[in-house]
């Protein structure tokens, strides 16, 4: 079988106090990406998101898991894509969609079929997907990195020197909930959402690539008073609850893509927690 998938279940912030290494690993950690010939989902029950992969060799249809009940997986869903492998094509509904190294693809609500293909199977794409609940259909729309928002936050002096690429995001892209974006740390900067916040009205996923071969990036969570740790490497993503930090130094620099859904579409709606108040 192509597809496979799994189903994570939310967690209150107060049992998560007691969760050990394997126990947040378990609840949090997605570890089955980008293999090869395959379509890797995991179903979140924070706001229904559904992150996963799509490493075509040959084609590869994105069919409805059990848990959404529908008869096309795009019937109450929205989706967006990047592309963090070699130059591969979506195509949604008959329509061919391009995607080169790191541009980003929306595909709107009620589109039946999306299927993945790679331009050459022996170095194929690598898709990297986001998908959450649609109430309203928007047009499809590519977005490449170099069209992308980009936002040059921090410093080499603090350590977290980044380009904030906003890409499936209002003002470039209409959705009715989803974002997503990539940030990308500049050398000699390891530092990424720093100072740390939380924002309450949305869950969020962070997925980390360009880690250098043996070196890794420890990842943040928790609530500000009470955080917690877990040791991520390349092409692994983490599940971030709303109640929780989401922030992560690495030993090299490196690049992840984050996306969200819930409440609103406010990308500066967030609680800022200060660096001197973490615990």
């Amino acid at each position: 079988m192509a597809t496979t998938y799994q189903t994570r279940y939310a967690s209150n912030p107060e049992a998560v106090k007691k969760y050990d290494t394997t126990e947040l690993r378990k609840e949090f950690l997605i570890d089955n990406l980008m293999q090869k010939g395959k379509i890797n989902l995991t179903y979140t029950h924070y706001d229904r998101y559904i992150a996963g992969s799509a490493v075509p060799e040959d084609e590869l249809t994105l069919d409805p898991i059990d848990p959404l009940k529908a008869s096309y997986f795009l019937e109450r869903r929205e989706l967006g894509i990047i592309n963090v492998g070699a130059p591969g094509t979506v195509e949604v509904d008959g329509t061919s969609h391009a995607l080169g190294h790191k541009d980003a693809l929306y595909v709107g609500q009620g589109n039946k079929k999306v299927v993945f293909k790679s331009d050459d199977k022996k170095n194929p794409a690598m898709f990297y997907l986001n998908s959450a609940p649609a109430h309203t259909a928007h047009p499809t729309k590519k977005v490449s990195v170099a069209e992308a928002n980009k936002l040059e936050l921090g410093s080499l002096e603090t350590a977290n020197h980044r380009t904030v690429n906003q890409m499936i995001i209002g003002g470039i892209v209409t959705t009715c909930q989803l974002q997503m974006g990539m940030t990308e740390l500049k050398t000699g900067s390891v530092w990424n959402t720093m100072p740390a916040h939380v924002h309450d009205r949305r869950m969020e996923v962070y997925f980390y690539l360009d880690v250098p071969k043996d070196q890794a990036v420890c990842h943040f969570m928790g609530q500000p008073q009470e955080t917690r740790h877990i040791w991520m490497h390349n092409h692994q993503a983490v599940i971030s609850p709303p109640w929780s930090i989401h922030s992560g130094s690495g030993t090299s620099n490196y690049t992840f893509i984050w996306g969200m859904a819930g409440e609103n579409l406010d990308y500066g709606d967030m609680d800022v927690a200060k660096i001197t108040d973490l615990k």
